[in-house]
């Protein structure tokens, strides 16, 4: 049974995991078009932002993407072949599952909504493009650049060492690069296409909410706004059969098929899920049973295409395309509901221990792959495949708890940076009317403070 990932790079698992855990929301007011209407309240309430549910997503995303990782490194590869931990092929398929897409189709939906109500609903709240780069900026990369450099600096402890692994890794470009794509922080690959996702982002949205100012019916916007996130999934589909039918180019190409021309599809599929819950607004949710039944059929669905994915298959070739439409059904069906009658595994996302998780999902992410790695090298993880499950536990356990000391100490204190900015994207003056060398007299307070 193979994976719908294969390892890389010399020093990490690679693999195709990763975490998004970088999603957010976009907006700051804007003045609104006049077409603003009544529907744009019901469809903030709909497309809810702070779902807690998407966090314990997250985090159950982040647990299976340690496991994996761990999984990956107590193959053996001999004459014979690769041989997995445990071999049992139905237990392959659930641990190698692929949850990369799912952060891809979350992060695109999160990001997007703002941009869908302004385009359909006239509710323009969204930032200006260097703000919203700025934001994410300040989100993704002090503990990115900080990881990178340290795993960097201890791999290669004399100068100029592997330098092109190094630059690539600080430009995000990696990703183009067979031989380093997986070195250094093997899943962070995945980054590299959320700054491609961003930058198509903050070139598409301005333009359909420009584009549908000239429409007069919301039909014809929202019909606009979906068309145009199909030819964005639909672009990439067109690339991997090209790649694979026409050209012959072998799964393990990893820039044809791992860079953004080849895997947008799952950014496009969280975009048109941003799209359709702006449309529908209060219209449409679905019950507990009709949700519970749409998840369990997108969850068979994943699992059925990592068992059937083989090395160069069809179900193995448009993987990450049929994956990314599955875990859209599957966050509609968690979203979309009604929520005075929810599914009962909601409770199992919305509980404290995943959510926290989630929280640190994108510090466990960075991490879990050299402190493997560290702790297998130095002894501390046992060598036997049958000590996997023991492995698997201990990597999680440490992984966590990096992870926490990561968030708090890195990455929480580097998004504060966010705040230097204001609500229109200017530079925030923190001390408003003091003027440096300038003594001024006692002010009189306005009114409407004094009562």
């Amino acid at each position: 049974m193979s994976n719908a990932s294969s390892t890389g790079g010399t020093r990490g698992t690679g693999g195709t995991r990763g975490t998004g855990g970088t999603g957010g929301t976009g907006g700051t007011s804007r003045t609104s078009s006049p077409r603003s209407t009544s529907r744009t309240s019901n469809t903030r309430s709909t497309s809810s932002t702070r779902s807690p549910e998407l966090q314990g997503f997250r985090g159950l995303a982040a647990l299976s993407t340690v496991v994996f990782h761990v999984w990956q490194q107590y193959y053996v590869y001999d004459a014979q072949g690769a041989h997995p931990p445990v071999d049992n092929p139905y237990l392959g398929a659930l641990i190698s599952l692929e949850v990369i897409d799912l952060f891809f189709v979350m992060s695109a939906y999160l990001l997007t909504l703002s941009y869908a109500r302004a385009a359909i609903d006239g509710d323009d709240r969204t930032r200006p493009g260097r703000d919203f780069l700025f934001r994410r900026a300040t989100r993704i990369l002090p503990l990115y650049f900080l990881a990178v450099l340290l795993v960097w600096s201890l791999r290669n402890p004399s100068l100029p060492g592997d330098w092109r692994d190094l630059l690539g890794h600080l430009t995000f470009t990696h990703v183009f690069d067979q031989k380093r794509i997986f070195y250094t922080l093997g899943p962070t690959w995945s980054l590299s296409l959320e700054i491609a996702f961003y930058l198509t982002l903050v070139a598409v949205g301005p333009l359909a909410i420009r584009t549908c100012r000239r429409l007069r019916t919301r039909r014809a916007r929202v019909l606009l706004c979906a068309a145009g996130c199909a030819a964005l999934y639909l672009a990439p589909l067109t690339w991997i059969a090209v790649a694979h039918h026409a050209l012959g180019i072998p799964h393990t190409n990893w820039p044809v098929y791992f860079g953004p021309q080849a895997r947008l599809g799952g950014f496009a599929a969280g975009m048109l899920l941003a799209v359709l819950l702006v449309a529908l607004g209060e219209r449409g949710r679905i019950g507990a049973r009709r949700a519970t039944a749409m998840a369990v059929t997108a969850a068979a669905g994943l699992y059925a295409l990592s068992y059937l994915s083989e090395p160069e298959n069809a179900w193995h070739t448009y993987y990450h395309p049929l994956a990314a439409l599955l875990w859209f059904a599957l966050l509609y069906a968690t979203l979309h509901i009604h929520t005075a009658s929810r599914p009962r595994w909601h409770a199992l996302l919305r509980s404290g221990w995943l959510t926290g998780v989630g929280l640190v999902s994108y510090s466990l992410y960075i991490w879990h792959e050299p402190l493997m790695l560290a702790l297998y090298d130095a002894g501390a993880l046992p060598r036997s495949q049958a000590a996997f499950p023991a492995a698997a536990l201990m990597v999680v356990a440490a992984g966590a708890l990096v992870a926490t000391v990561s968030y708090w100490v890195v990455e929480y204190p580097g998004s504060l940076l966010a705040r230097l900015r204001d609500k229109k994207g200017r530079s925030r003056e923190f001390y408003p009317g003091v003027e440096t060398g300038v003594e001024r007299g006692p002010q009189r307070e306005p009114e409407a403070a004094l009562r």
